[in-house]
């Protein structure tokens, strides 16, 4: 960390940057806010790394081959360097609060590495690495709510929807996640910060936010706020009452944590979707044991009941680990038998691959690739069935959708999206972040068509 204040750099008016993102939606919505800091000083984007004087790497550490690709790409834009002195190399995100040190020893033309809390200091550390040479700042155990920014500015690749971050870490301990290493214990922004941005994007013409967390479950357990906490069923509604905003969705809840109050604050505010992602990774009560999810298959159905007993037009997506260590042909059996009684309509699938530095990466009885991948496979059929069948229950209604923007196959063609989270491809353009009703005429394996109703 550094221990001088650097001069500021007066301004970088007309200096261009490139930010890659990897990873999860956490990161997309990083990138956005490190672009708006630099688009402040006076930046412009890029259309290339090649092109520009800052390249900012945001990094991922759960992603397959994270560091090979990183790595790869870092040499690549060695050679960009040596012919252009001047570029600026940034990498941030998960992997630089994981590896800081090894960045800087395995890619010396790295000028700044940041982690996963320094996000708002990217202007500090540019000013630094430019006056005294490569700096690598990361967050330690004391960081705190009173270290998060409440609001910064962001570059959004949409205007009329936005991410809205409400918890950044997690104190849950599944043992094939590497988060809680690298973005440390759980910290929630107080409330009135969180409805501050909301009310701020509607004033700029969002129409749709996100909430984002790792666990929205647990938001407002470490702050005490007049000897209260704040729950999260409490936020859904403060936001729902933001004048402007007409779309509330979020990310992640967890099973183990998610009741009836959440669902029923969903249920009574209008803004809320009827959408709900619940991670099931596993239908195996043994391998959920072994992944510390804290329930089983039948748990976890008992819970979609609930939700879908309280909003009965509930539209649901899930993520699936297949192949954890130790998992047998009929704990894999027992991951379609909750699939098929699920139904959800989406489901992220992964394979397993094991992260250094979790318990999951030293256990025994890994899966050959293999029987990983015929295992996949078949969840994906499945998944993948059910899906459409889902969608052919959709045909013949009539969706409020809000338009995304132009196809990108086919430009007289607007890809919506419903209150369900499912997309729509509708005939004709229409302005990006506008609503319309349209009449779902026919179903895709993934996607829905519709006219103007």
């Amino acid at each position: 960390m550094p221990s001088r204040k650097p001069q500021r750099v007066a301004s970088r008016a007309g200096k261009s940057y490139f930010v890659r993102t990897y990873g999860c939606q956490m990161n997309v919505h990083d990138s956005e806010r490190i672009s708006g800091l630099l688009e402040s000083d006076g930046m412009v984007p890029a259309d290339a790394p090649e092109s520009a004087d800052v390249v900012i790497l945001n990094t991922c550490t759960i992603r397959e081959n994270a560091d090979m690709k990183l790595y790869g790409y870092l040499g690549s834009l060695k050679a960009v360097k040596d012919e252009r002195p001047g570029m600026q190399i940034l990498v941030g995100g998960c992997m630089a609060q994981r590896d800081r040190d090894i960045i800087l020893d395995r890619a010396g033309w790295v000028d700044v590495v940041f982690g996963t809390h320094n996000t708002h200091r990217v202007l500090d550390l540019l000013d630094h690495s430019q006056e005294w040479g490569p700096v690598a700042e990361v967050w330690d155990e004391t960081a705190s709510v009173e270290d998060m920014p409440s609001m910064l500015p962001a570059n959004r690749d949409s205007d009329h929807s936005a991410w809205v971050t409400i918890t950044i870490g997690c104190n849950n301990s599944c043992t094939f996640c590497i988060v809680p290493m690298v973005r440390g214990r759980e910290i929630s922004r107080r409330p009135a910060d969180v409805i501050s941005e909301v009310q701020q994007l509607a004033r700029d013409g969002v129409v749709e936010v996100t909430l984002l967390g790792q666990n929205v479950n647990s938001y407002g357990r470490d702050l005490d706020l007049n000897g209260r906490s704040p729950i999260f069923a409490d936020l859904l509604r403060r936001v729902g009452d933001v004048e402007g905003i007409r779309r509330i969705r979020y990310t992640s809840p967890h099973p183990k944590d998610i009741k009836d109050d959440v669902v029923h604050a969903m249920a009574e505010t209008d803004a809320v979707c009827e959408q709900l992602h619940l991670p099931l990774q596993s239908g195996s009560a043994s391998i959920l044991a072994a992944m510390h999810r804290g329930y089983n298959g039948e748990r976890f159905l008992e819970k979609l009941e609930m939700a879908r007993r309280i909003i009965p037009e509930l539209a649901v997506s899930t993520d699936i680990i297949v192949g954890f260590p130790g998992e047998t042909e009929q704990d894999f059996q027992y991951t379609l038998d909750v699939v098929a009684a699920a139904r959800f309509d989406s489901a992220f699938t992964f394979q397993y691959s094991p992260r250094p530095g979790t318990p999951a990466a030293t256990m025994p009885g890994h899966i050959a690739k293999d029987v990983i991948q015929e295992r996949f496979e078949r969840l994906i059929e499945l998944q993948n069935r059910i899906t459409f069948e889902n969608n052919v229950d959709q045909v013949g209604k009539i969706e409020e959708v809000l338009v995304e923007g132009p196809s990108k196959r086919n430009p007289n063609v607007a890809t919506a999206r419903t209150r369900g989270n499912r997309p729509v491809h509708v005939d004709g353009t229409f302005e990006p972040g506008s609503f319309m009703n349209v009449e779902v005429t026919r179903a895709a394996a993934h996607s829905l068509f519709g006219v103007v109703a």
